[in-house]
């Protein structure tokens, strides 16, 4: 039972979708404004823009001083620097929700479309539509715009992958560093000493130099006691000598 309710809901909803999508945008009531009034500020501001030359429209812009008509005028200025002669009006989009009305006025160049964009906002104190925001945009083919979200996505892909490589390279130097400390780091005294091998060499040098103080002083007492006893100095033999 539940499922076949929630199925006449979901054909329910269908249907008004449909029957909206089918409403005629001239018989709708965007809040008070009838469609010929919406109409006619699109076409009306498009028709004086496009008729003016370069040094005119920069005179208007310096003289405006409405911000929103500035900003159409300068939105106009550099949208349709470079597309050539104007060629007419196309379609005309309007569209309602949530007390707002979007109006997209469509203009014909050689190389390309372009879309003069109204935002229209129903003012609860004033009891009517008011323009909020206005601006002038190229017109892209689908390819133009899978296109450009390609490039999007790989720029934003290669920064990706670019970030990682970075953050690789840092961790590695965190290996080279402490060789790199190591290598300016100076040698203590203490460290030396401790590092010098102990050569086991000089001990026979040693033993050398007191083997022949003992013989020099062998002779020096050989010959005292001989010249006190009157004796030759190789008349007898010392056996030991005990130092103290």
């Amino acid at each position: 039972m539940k499922k076949k309710i929630s199925l006449l809901l979901c054909l329910m909803f269908a249907l008004l979708t449909f029957s909206a999508c089918g409403e005629d945008p001239t018989t709708v009531d965007y809040y008070g404004t009838g469609y010929d009034t919406l109409k006619e500020v699109a076409e009306s501001n498009v028709g004086q823009l496009s008729v003016m030359s370069d040094d005119e429209l920069e005179a208007v812009a310096a003289n405006m001083t409405n911000e929103l008509m500035l900003k159409l005028v300068r939105s106009w200025q550099t949208t349709t620097a470079d597309l050539g002669v104007y060629q007419g009006l196309g379609e005309l989009v309007v569209n309602k929700a949530n007390g707002t009305v979007t109006v997209d006025q469509y203009v014909e160049y050689p190389d390309r479309e372009i879309v003069v964009s109204y935002v229209w906002e129903y003012d609860y104190t004033e009891e009517m539509l008011l323009i909020t925001d206005i601006n002038v945009d190229l017109v892209y083919t689908l390819g133009e715009k899978m296109t450009k979200a390609g490039l999007n996505t790989l720029m934003g892909m290669g920064t990706v992958f670019a970030v990682l490589i970075l953050i690789s390279l840092i961790i590695y130097c965190f290996r080279i560093i402490p060789y790199i400390q190591g290598l300016g780091k100076k040698k203590t005294p203490q460290e030396e000493k401790e590092k010098t091998p102990v050569s086991s060499a000089p001990a026979p040098v040693a033993a050398k130099e007191v083997m022949t103080d003992d013989l020099e002083l062998i002779a020096v007492i050989s010959a005292a006691i001989a010249a006190e006893e009157g004796v030759p100095a190789d008349s007898f033999v010392v056996r030991s000598i005990h130092r103290r």
